[in-house]
């Protein structure tokens, strides 16, 4: 069973009049097996984020199709969606997906713990008691046991974001997107970000991640994705896309990163 499927994604932003419309993804198709980890590399402007974004509804799409456990969740063709899902299910699906973003998003005003209980509580219905006790055992995970009654503005950039993972995995996703989940941080903190997101794909979880992190790519993923404005040029096994691309234009990307 496929985790994530996408079918000719296509995406444009229209922007201020006299400046005409960007075509930010031109028919992005992608599958994402089971405990698969993929990452997407390339410039900046070349659509990653974005296309990360409409997995879980963050951004519409004009075309296209995208599925989320082999189920279809959104069709879209001229703008217009054929797939009208009642919305509780539609949700369930979606919950199914979490997400790290570049900035961390935390509730400035909550402890560790409570930005981890806050989603399984008031979402998944979970009791006080069972959030905490989850809360507890997710920051213990992410080596932040020592720091459950710390508010963000305690933390480091390095900690703030393994909360954040910690706080996505608390709603128990069978999906983890990544969207260059360490490019706000001090190049010192990114080591420990990293480990944690190579114990997740260790562990089985299936992860989409977008990042400016050749090594980890290189280590981790089960395959490698090189997008380039709004397009998938290359697609293959991470020693294959590191040591002889087929793409040119992958290869002047990795000539200029490495």
């Amino acid at each position: 069973m496929s985790m994530i499927k996408t079918v000719n994604i296509c995406k444009t932003f229209h922007g201020k009049p006299g400046r005409g419309p960007l075509e930010v993804l031109k028919n992005v198709s992608l599958t994402v097996e089971q405990k698969e980890v993929v990452c997407i590399i390339g410039p900046s402007g070349a659509g990653k984020s974005t296309y990360l974004r409409t997995l879980n509804r963050l951004e519409t799409i004009e075309s296209g199709k995208i599925y989320v456990e082999d189920k279809l969740l959104f069709d879209y063709t001229g703008g217009l969606s054929n797939l009208h899902l009642p919305y509780q299910e539609l949700n369930a699906s979606l919950l199914e997906v979490g997400m790290v973003f570049q900035s961390f998003n935390l509730f400035p005003h909550k402890t560790a713990l409570e930005n981890l209980m806050l989603a399984p509580v008031h979402v998944r219905r979970l009791s006080h008691e069972q959030a905490r006790e989850k809360a507890i055992g997710l920051l213990d995970r992410v080596g932040l046991s020592d720091k459950i009654d710390a508010y963000p503005s305690q933390l480091s950039g390095g900690q703030q974001q393994r909360v954040a993972i910690a706080r996505a995995l608390a709603m128990e996703p069978k999906i983890m997107l990544f969207d260059e989940p360490t490019s706000a941080l001090d190049p010192e903190l990114v080591g420990e970000v990293l480990s944690v997101m190579k114990s997740l794909a260790q562990a089985g979880m299936t992860m989409l991640v977008v990042t400016h992190e050749m090594g980890f790519a290189r280590e981790v993923a089960d395959k490698v994705v090189f997008m380039f404005e709004g397009s998938i040029l290359e697609m293959d096994h991470p020693d294959k896309i590191f040591t002889s691309p087929a793409n040119d234009r992958t290869r002047q990307f990795l000539q200029s990163v490495l």
